[in-house]
């Protein structure tokens, strides 16, 4: 069995770092994600308040059980370390389901044998074609903005990734992700629920580690670039410092210029939707609405384009945690 890259990479990282603390912390988050272009346009009309405003989410740590619970959703999670059990919650029917660890781990050797498979028949189809490598670039910057985010003094740090195809500029062609990161000087009940996390992926992928450190050193000997950028990341990741308490990651497509006859062309095409004719006019007009207001706008970077926008803020944190925080709620029965 064979782990993906990054996954095997974010285990050892998690393994490198674990540490044997108890967590007692309850917190309170908001979640979003924004779709660009026509496809957004559609989840704001039909998603509802938690697709326009997002979603708040509460997560309380007492010992060797977490609870997390949406308030869009209806749904919530325990996780008990000590059981090894996973309860799935349904908050309006008042219901849950139980899984254990091994059988959330043969679930993934599953899926993980099926993607493995899949690879490796799409492999034999494009194995004639020249493959093309690819670079990774990362910085880090410190922009000097603060703001103050669930009672602490933050300060923002900038990081920026760039993949591009090898010895051809950003401006050719790739994708770019920029990250604003807002940062506060560790906070002890953050650092318990990381750390709370981490635990639970030594117990939930403990089997498999000796493969995904396989896998790694098995990449990194195939691809020296990624040795190289993963040395950057490091060295560049040290200037950051303590805990991001909200985060606004823009992933972006970078395109060659068009030529003023493709640019026309595109322009003259309806913007595309999957609801039907009765929101076609709607659709093409909020969509030059957009494109006016990409064209006006100052700080947009030419030749770029937003596909997606993730926000997560931290709205309370609280360093106490009771057994009723993570228990199963009263009156919930097993389906």
């Amino acid at each position: 069995m064979r782990l993906p890259l990054w996954t095997s990479a974010a285990i050892i990282v998690a393994l490198a770092t674990a540490a044997t603390l108890r967590a007692d912390v309850k917190t309170q988050e908001r979640t979003q994600v924004k779709f660009e272009g026509a496809l957004g346009r559609i989840v704001n009309m039909f998603g509802g308040r938690g697709a326009r405003e997002g979603i708040v989410s509460t997560v309380a740590v007492k010992g060797d059980r977490m609870m997390s619970v949406s308030d869009a959703s209806g749904t919530g999670e325990i996780v008990d370390l000590a059981e090894q059990k996973i309860y799935t919650l349904d908050m309006k029917k008042k219901t849950y389901t139980v899984v254990t660890f091994a059988e959330m781990r043969r679930k993934m050797e599953e899926a993980m044998a099926r993607a493995k498979k899949d690879a490796e028949a799409q492999k034999e189809k494009t194995s004639d074609e020249p493959q093309k490598e690819y670079e990774v670039d990362f910085s880090v910057k410190d922009t000097g903005r603060t703001r103050q985010i669930a009672g602490y003094d933050t300060q923002e740090s900038l990081a920026t990734v760039t993949v591009r195809e090898k010895g051809k500029t950003i401006e050719d062609g790739g994708m770019v992700m920029e990250s604003s990161m807002w940062m506060t000087p560790s906070v002890p009940a953050l650092k318990e629920l990381a750390e709370f996390r981490v635990r639970y992926a030594q117990q939930l992928y403990g089997p498999v580690m000796a493969q995904a450190a396989a896998d790694m050193t098995q990449a990194l000997a195939m691809y020296p670039m990624m040795k190289d950028a993963m040395a950057k990341f490091q060295a560049e990741g040290r200037k950051m410092s303590g805990t991001a308490l909200a985060t606004e990651a823009k992933f972006q497509v970078a395109a060659p210029p068009q030529s003023a006859e493709e640019q026309k062309k595109a322009e003259s095409e309806p913007t595309p939707t999957s609801v039907g004719g009765l929101l076609g006019g709607i659709g093409r007009r909020m969509g030059r609405k957009k494109a006016e207001e990409k064209k006006d706008d100052p700080n947009a970077t030419p030749g770029r384009t937003t596909v997606l926008t993730t926000i997560t803020e931290t709205l309370q944190v609280a360093p106490a945690a009771t057994a009723a925080d993570v228990a199963l709620p009263a009156g919930f029965t097993q389906k």
